[in-house]
């Protein structure tokens, strides 16, 4: 197995994907580096437990954990010991906090943030209406979406749009193109419903340039070049304006960021 690369195994008795953002938000501060996840979901024996743990020390890396059951708790605890492996507790001091503060007992049942309630089917709703209106596929859904998205290519709509609809967002995501004028229906909107997507001129060349060769197409198109580029964020910008729409800059910021101010927005 290679080991150049760091190691981070993810134990969760649910489906690990609170671990997962966590360990995903850490991994982005630091540039570099290697890092593989290993994910164990709805981990419920000891026997498994005891496995991906002793795995995890062998690679020597380290264990990200949300665990409700007690039982598991303290045998993960245990095994760190018995291993001299590091564990960090994802969900522990949150709930002990909460036990502290509200005088209050967790209920220990796994995936409970995951039932099949309300929420959770507002969610798959979203996520089916944002990828069936991916790049202004569904010019009428504008209507109907919670979220217009408008950028220049290149400007993360679609990674946004699909982050934002997994919080319950229906979005549309709607590319701006000097060549293209409006369509009605995103004229028709009110402003709050609109977030304007655009970069700074150089960071966009970057991005541009990268996609053409990993297409293995001639880097000297126009497509990423700075007078076209100028070009689009010109029109961009005029659009922008005459809608009323909030705009973000998204230069260097994670999908995550840019979502935290869309919401805030809303």
């Amino acid at each position: 197995m290679e080991q150049s690369s760091h190691y981070i195994t993810i134990c969760s008795d649910s489906i690990g994907d609170t671990a997962e953002a966590v360990v995903q938000a850490v991994i982005h501060q630091f540039q570099n580096q290697r890092v593989t996840i290993r994910r164990y979901g709805n981990v419920r024996h000891e026997d498994e437990l005891r496995r991906l743990m002793e795995e995890t020390a062998q690679l020597q890396g380290f264990v990200a954990y949300t665990l409700v059951q007690p039982e598991l708790r303290e045998m993960i605890r245990e095994e760190a010991v018995r291993l001299d492996l590091r564990i960090v507790d994802i969900m522990g001091p949150m709930m002990q906090a909460f036990i502290d503060t509200f005088n209050d007992a967790p209920q220990a049942r796994p995936g409970l943030l995951h039932q099949l309630d309300e929420n959770y089917f507002r969610r798959i709703e979203a996520i089916e209406f944002t990828v069936a209106c991916d790049d202004g596929r569904d010019l009428g859904a504008m209507l109907k979406a919670d979220i217009v998205l408008l950028g220049m290519s290149r400007t993360s709509k679609t990674p946004l749009s699909i982050f934002l609809a997994h919080r319950g967002k229906k979005v549309v995501n709607y590319p701006v193109v000097p060549e293209i004028a409006p369509p009605q229906q995103l004229l028709s909107l009110p402003p709050s419903r609109i977030i304007g997507l655009t970069t700074e001129p150089e960071y966009m060349l970057k991005i541009r340039s990268e996609r053409l060769r990993m297409l293995g197409l001639p880097a000297g198109s126009q497509y990423a070049s700075l007078e076209r580029i100028h070009e689009e964020m010109e029109y961009a910008a005029a659009l922008f304006k005459k809608l009323g729409c909030p705009v973000i800059d998204i230069t260097d910021k994670a999908i995550e960021e840019t979502a935290g101010i869309i919401m805030g927005h809303l």
